[in-house]
């Protein structure tokens, strides 16, 4: 699932070829989606809010839509060749010289304004982890309203605690700060749950610059745990494990020796 950078880095993009513009045509494969009242309204925004994008036109329409693991947005010249087959496109916009392309994303939705502040996933974010100055009071209180035994690996994918941290970087960013993914966040003091939270949003500031964001570090060159199972640690040579971890399941790595604790055995 692209993360907070990727999402960042699209927003750029699509805000420096489409704000300003007026949106000339509109087509989708989404059913119901009525694309057809953005033709002829300008762009006005473009905003990345954790692994979020909205698209704001004039008069009130905000387009979302959620990559998950599959989507992502693509910013042509009228007439260039497209990257993706066209079958893959489930939403197109044209405006001024540049088409907009969304393929495979699973979430595509025109929302009224006041329909965020309602909507059961943005009406719900934490704070941006790439908003700057970050919010790290509203963070840490959300954080500490989850349970005493939630493990710090389940809390920074927790997008209502901090919106944009994906897998990379929470298993990065725990291994920085030396503290193993199952450690309950209770374990800490404030200041070291500060810490670590300001070390994931450096790392991900880090980040923007590469312009191939996903496949930035994907088979874990560059980084120190991520898909890294059982290679050597770079600080110890232990071996870098890989379990699942949460509700949901996902991969969490971690170096036993540089991250220890008696609740990750195995």
């Amino acid at each position: 699932m692209p993360e907070g950078d990727t999402l960042f880095r699209t927003a750029v993009a699509l805000r420096r070829w489409l704000v300003g513009e007026v949106v000339t045509a509109a087509r989708t494969r989404v059913p119901g989606l009525a694309v057809a009242r953005l033709v002829g309204r300008r762009i006005e925004a473009v905003e990345a809010r954790g692994k979020h994008l909205l698209i704001r036109f004039e008069d009130g329409p905000v387009l979302h839509t959620h990559m998950r693991m599959t989507g992502s947005w693509h910013v042509y010249r009228q007439g260039d060749r497209w990257r993706r087959p066209e079958r893959q496109a489930r939403l197109v916009i044209e405006a001024g010289d540049h088409v907009a392309v969304c393929f495979n994303a699973p979430v595509i939705e025109l929302l009224a304004p006041q329909a965020e502040r309602v909507h059961p996933s943005l009406g719900r974010l934490g704070p941006d982890v790439l908003a700057e100055p970050l919010d790290l009071d509203g963070i840490l209180l959300r954080a500490r309203t989850r349970p005493a035994e939630t493990a710090l690996g389940e809390l920074l994918l927790d997008q209502q605690v901090l919106a944009g941290i994906g897998n990379i970087y929470r298993s990065e960013a725990l291994y920085v700060c030396g503290h193993n993914p199952w450690t309950s966040h209770s374990q800490l003091a404030d200041e070291e749950l500060v810490k670590l939270v300001e070390c994931a949003a450096s790392l991900m500031r880090a980040n923007l610059p590469h312009v191939v964001a996903r496949d930035v570090g994907r088979h874990g060159e560059g980084r120190s745990v991520y898909r890294r199972a059982g290679r050597p640690c770079r600080r110890c040579g232990a071996a870098i494990r890989a379990r699942a971890l949460g509700e949901q399941a996902r991969i969490a790595y971690w170096c036993p020796t540089c991250q220890p604790s008696g609740q990750a055995s195995g």
